[in-house]
């Protein structure tokens, strides 16, 4: 299987168009490739190896879905902001970034069945005692570095708002474009403390085991899961009945071993939080 790359500006100037969209399956099998929407500086979701190559989980379920469908992936990479807005315009076939699953985001795309659950930890520089991601009012008056449109960033942004309403103060927001760009703003200090997916500070403490610690949690946990087009059902079938061989035949769990050190037993169905 081929796997091709390309950058956002080449997703702007190669637009599918929202014409083509109820079609999309279709086109899809009559081309012999998906075109995939990703975001690989989300380690160990998805990232980019010394040598250029996406890996991942994500990327590792897509493509032996796509095989099986004897398709190639043409992975479209753009940051994390632009995933949903790209996808909605029709710029790629769907997108397999991992997504958590919020009911604000149902409204705008549909969601495949979750691949993957989170918890949102806080990782902090060794022995800074003034964060614990379990007790939200320690936070007040430090700076949270965020992947900007992402849900540790609505998290944050959430807990700030129940502080400072019942008097107790904000937390400082430092919204970026990647995770390496969070990592080094709290190295570098411009950060207190970071918020993410605790896969991810698990794979970032790896690297760097004496300059950072995990310091609780902070928000409730949340699924994972791609995103399709509201109205590319085939697609969305499609890609679901994938996804559940996968899980069936073992797949997806060993996938999940290897790359996030844990296995989930997660639903195909009713996942979708109520909108509050």
């Amino acid at each position: 299987m081929r796997r091709l790359v390309l950058g956002a500006s080449a997703v702007l100037a190669t637009a599918i168009g929202s014409a083509a969209v109820a079609d999309t399956l279709d086109d899809i099998m009559e081309r012999g490739t998906i075109v995939v929407g990703l975001d690989p500086t989300f380690a160990p979701y998805e990232f980019t190896t010394d040598d250029g190559a996406i890996t991942g989980y994500d990327p590792s379920l897509l493509e032996a879905i796509a095989e099986d469908m004897g398709v190639d992936v043409e992975y479209r990479v753009m940051a994390f902001s632009g995933i949903i807005p790209g996808l909605i315009a029709g710029s790629f076939d769907f997108t397999a970034t991992a997504l958590n699953v919020t009911a604000e985001r149902a409204e705008r795309i549909s969601y495949t069945m979750p691949v993957s659950q989170t918890v949102n930890g806080v990782l902090r520089r060794v022995g800074d005692e003034r964060v614990n991601g379990d007790d939200p009012a320690s936070l007040v008056g430090l700076t949270a570095a965020v992947k900007q449109s992402s849900t540790p960033e609505r998290v944050v942004q959430e807990a700030s708002a129940a502080l400072d309403e019942d008097g107790t103060g904000t937390i400082k927001t430092l919204s970026v474009e990647t995770t390496e760009q969070t990592v080094t703003a709290l190295a570098t200090g411009r950060a207190d403390f970071l918020v993410d997916d605790m896969s991810v500070l698990t794979a970032v403490m790896a690297g760097r085991p004496d300059l950072f610690e995990v310091a609780g949690s902070l928000g409730a946990t949340d699924y994972i899961a791609w995103g399709v087009r509201q109205d590319d059902t085939a697609l969305l079938e499609a890609i679901n009945a994938g996804l559940a061989g996968l899980k069936e035949d073992g797949t997806m769990a060993a996938l999940q071993e290897e790359f996030l050190g844990l296995t989930f037993e997660l639903p195909e169905t009713d996942f979708i939080p109520a909108a509050e």
